[in-house]
């Protein structure tokens, strides 16, 4: 008897111990406290991906009434938008109308390559409108040729939609939180995209992956968002394996390029290694300080924590076309962007973006 006793306090402490964790994962995710965690995983029992989708489920379209004019909210509530369709006539294009964008030089007659990568902190949703109008104007200013986002819900991409139709945007999900892509129309030309699933993931994450073509060059494009939380390093690393195979594995005739939050420490990456062909760009260009953390309690106080943390978990990898006659780029500029304060007292988000460049050799 009593080893059955001394059995059951370990079933019970285990129990116990994984609720906590996933509480505790909940809340890193969620942005929320273990009570709100508790309460939502308890009501879902104990399932993730239900509580998260639960959580999230609550109508945050109120978030973006502002950006609205009375007349649009009369009106029934409108299917969303899918990707590829046409936008609807009153979207206002913000990447297009701003004065600044005509004292840019113009990058159409080029064939240099440019990237944003952001985790936009949609999860976060104070001044969220403010928030995304400021990414729209770094679109602006820099008219990157494809934007990778993460941490996007439903009405960030609705906002994206109705003020940037000069991008297609490619969707990683539909529910909760999830991913982003968005292809300058005029210089870059979707042919196919599609979800690989993480098997294991607790935290709704995937690989979204776009085939492109761009000035007569094909490019596989990736992003994705990692498993967050440090002690959920052995399933990022598993992800990143993904994520690594599919850039090994890719045609010699496509240039790869991938770029996300992957909540990566720099042991994990060791561990799993990378390709031969596949490079770190920020190792690449020569390890620069100034872009070496994105993640920075010490410079951005969007989030309110009592420790400074310091990080680099947002990453572009990058592999070169390899066969015969087909162009070579190479990674060429990086900057870290969304450094300076909104009118609101906050930054767009939480993570520095990354800006890159790549030309053709």
């Amino acid at each position: 008897m009593a080893a059955s006793s001394d059995s059951d306090k370990a079933s019970v402490s285990n129990v116990e111990e994984n609720r906590s964790r996933l509480c505790d994962e909940f809340a890193a995710v969620a942005g929320t406290d273990i009570a709100v965690a508790q309460c939502y995983l308890a009501e879902n029992d104990w399932e993730m991906e239900r509580a998260l989708n639960s959580f999230f489920e609550a109508d945050m379209e109120k978030v973006f009434e502002v950006e609205d004019s009375p007349e649009r909210e009369t009106g029934p509530p409108t299917k969303r938008q899918k990707t590829g369709e046409k936008p609807p006539q009153d979207c206002i294009d913000l990447t297009e109308e701003s004065p600044a964008s005509s004292s840019k030089p113009s990058e159409e007659d080029n064939n240099k390559l440019s990237l944003i990568s952001w985790n936009v902190d949609g999860l976060d949703t104070d001044n969220l409108a403010e928030r995304a109008r400021g990414l729209c104007s770094f679109l602006v200013l820099y008219t990157p040729d494809v934007v990778f986002l993460q941490e996007l819900i439903p009405p960030y991409i609705q906002y994206l939609k109705k003020r940037a139709v000069s991008y297609l945007i490619i969707e990683g999900g539909e529910e909760g939180y999830f991913t982003g892509i968005m292809l300058k129309k005029s210089r870059v030309k979707l042919v196919e995209s599609e979800i690989v699933t993480y098997p294991t993931t607790q935290m709704m994450r995937n690989l979204l992956v776009a085939q492109v073509n761009f000035k007569g060059q094909k490019l596989c494009l990736m992003t994705s968002h990692l498993e967050s939380c440090k002690g959920q390093a052995q399933e990022r690393m598993k992800q990143l394996r993904v994520v690594m195979q599919r850039m090994r594995e890719a045609p010699d005739d496509l240039t790869v390029v991938f770029g996300g939050d992957t909540n990566l420490r720099d042991t994990e990456v060791a561990k799993v290694g990378l390709p031969s062909k596949v490079c770190d760009v920020w190792e690449c260009l020569g390890k620069q300080e100034h872009c070496r953390y994105t993640w920075d309690t010490k410079a951005n106080n969007n989030k309110t924590v009592p420790y400074v943390s310091r990080c680099r978990f947002d990453r572009v990898y990058f592999r070169p076309a390899s066969k015969d006659g087909v162009p070579r780029q190479a990674p060429d500029h990086m900057a870290l962007v969304g450094l300076e304060k909104l009118d609101c007292g906050r930054y767009i988000s939480d993570h520095w973006g990354i800006y890159c460049s790549f030309s053709a050799g």
